[in-house]
């Protein structure tokens, strides 16, 4: 007997996976990467990583802020941290870009393979990743949480691998989640999949007789046991049990999920294709005679409760949907008749034979080695974007030192933090969903001028401020004799209180005006 050889040219062919991933990739690299840098907390995460390296501990409370005493810090994402200064240290932020640029073209890549073997047409398998590659970029950004978006589909194969009785690799899920637990608060996602798994088994013993139900029994055994075990797991982290309670905590405090822009909602009057893919779903389960088992059923349930609850939770409910669509349909397609269908189906089927056949992986290999020649040269770099980001404020902070508490948001904390942390400490910075509802209410307070907002500036000896320069809380101070502005851009405004302490910065800047900007096509100071 002797073995057939494949082609030559085939180790030439990218498969679809490869080409899904390198699209992804090379779309970061040349055209969308900055869109990474959308958020400051990068820089908050790379600081916190270069402290821990620098003194091998991790921290307990906050390193950033000077409100004394300390706040309480919960390192639930140390080695997430750890691992972005690594990468800033030798690469900077063109190295984080491509490196989450990496992980989440391997979330797709491995999603599309698990597609793959959902035993539909390759077609739909391709156009649903698409779909869901577009609902997931509402929360693509350089921060832990694209850990969890990749951790969340590696044990969403292991478990549904082990469900159809294609191979039994839930030895790995406890690892995974002692790896998790330390990456991202994200981790209880792994644990609450594996209870999906239990409770959906237990549910279909009570439906089924003989052997089936023998089956649903046995799994629910091993996937109790696999369940304990990877609760067990996760207790290996800095702060132990209370990392369990704490994803628990921040959904349950109002304040945060309503005040903070990426837990709020999704705006169905805004152009996302979550929606979308939400109306698919509904459509087909309307259409398919295929009924959902009680594991699609509360996966459904409960990611799609999620999706709706948080915006940041839209890519998850994505990839977890997306088999369950491209099975659902399947069983459409099965009723159709006609030229179409047929045309469909043939199509399909020659190419996942196409696909199937493929081995190399020549051209992602070419496409890696693409990027990594373009940085070489310096033709892919990425940095914050100036035209976003309080990048000239902060230089200018740290050309013209201001003494002071100083007052601000998250997001230009989480800047300060990045550039200037040596000079400056903040009031506010990443750590919202830590500080606690009190003092959310006292920063909600002032950027709302609430009754007792002056007090809150006095409590904390606040007298400058840099804050956004579009927001309300600037244009009331220009308006406002106790504060005098003393640096304009059109992202950023700073004040110092109209005190004589300040009064050289005062007189030096006296000329200082407000960037006139565009909203709704019409200037506007």
């Amino acid at each position: 007997m002797t073995l057939e050889k494949k082609p030559l040219s085939l180790y030439f062919i990218p498969s679809l996976a490869d080409i899904i991933f390198l699209s992804l990739f090379l779309v970061f690299a040349f055209y969308i990467g900055g869109g990474l840098l959308g958020d400051n907390d990068t820089g908050w995460h790379i600081r916190v990583g270069e402290y821990i390296l620098n003194t091998l501990s991790i921290p307990r409370y906050d390193l950033f802020s000077f409100i004394n005493p300390p706040l309480p810090w919960y390192p639930y994402e140390w080695l997430s941290e750890v691992i972005m200064a690594v990468i800033h240290g030798s690469f900077g932020l063109t190295g984080i870009v491509l490196f989450f640029a990496f992980m989440i073209a391997t979330v797709y890549y491995l999603l599309f393979r698990m597609l793959r073997r959902c035993d539909g047409n390759i077609l739909i398998a391709v156009l649903v990743t698409v779909l869901v590659i577009a609902s997931s970029t509402i929360h693509w950004l350089a921060r832990p949480h694209i850990f969890t978006l990749l951790l969340l589909i590696v044990s969403y194969i292991i478990l549904d691998d082990y469900q159809s009785g294609k191979n039994n690799r839930l030895y790995l899920l406890p690892f995974l989640v002692l790896l998790w637990v330390n990456l991202h608060g994200g981790f209880i996602m792994g644990i609450i999949l594996v209870g999906i798994y239990f409770i959906g088994n237990f549910i279909e013993a009570f439906f089924v007789k003989g052997d089936r139900r023998a089956i649903s029994l046995r799994k629910v055994k091993v996937l109790g046991v696999v369940g304990l075990s990877c609760i067990i797991a996760s207790l290996a982290n800095p702060d132990g049990y209370h990392t369990l309670l704490l994803p628990f905590e921040m959904v349950m405090d109002p304040s945060t999920m309503d005040h903070i822009q990426e837990f709020i909602s999704p705006n169905f009057h805004e152009p996302l294709l979550f929606k979308y893919l939400f109306f698919l779903l509904i459509a087909l389960l309307a259409l398919s005679r295929k009924r959902l088992n009680a594991i699609e059923l509360i996966v459904v349930i409960f990611f799609l409760n999620m999706a709706l609850f948080s915006v940041r939770h839209v890519p998850l409910f994505a990839v977890i949907v997306a088999p369950i669509i491209v099975r659902q349909t399947a069983a459409v397609l099965g009723l159709c008749k006609g030229r179409f269908a047929d045309l469909l189906q043939k199509k399909g089927a020659e190419i996942a034979a196409i696909d199937a056949s493929t081995r190399g992986v020549t051209w992602v290999v070419v496409g890696l080695s693409v990027v990594i020649t373009a940085v070489a040269v310096g033709q892919v770099h990425f940095e914050f974007d100036p035209k976003t980001k309080p990048v000239a404020a902060v230089e200018f902070l740290k050309r013209e030192p201001i003494q002071g508490n100083m007052f601000n948001n998250d997001q230009i904390g989480g800047y300060i933090i990045y550039a200037a942390h040596r000079d400056y400490k903040v009031f506010y910075d990443c750590l919202s969903d830590e500080h606690g509802i009190t003092r959310f209410k006292e920063y909600l307070k002032i950027i709302y001028f609430e009754p007792g907002w002056e007090k809150v500036l006095e409590k904390y000896r606040i007298t400058w401020i840099i804050f956004d320069a579009k927001s309300p809380l600037s244009r009331f101070l220009l308006q406002n004799a106790d504060w005098r502005l003393i640096y304009a851009d059109k992202v950023a405004h700073i004040f110092v209180m109209n005190i004589p302490a300040y009064g050289y910065l005062i007189d030096k800047y006296k000329d200082v005006k407000p960037v006139p900007y565009e909203e709704n096509g019409k200037g506007e100071n």
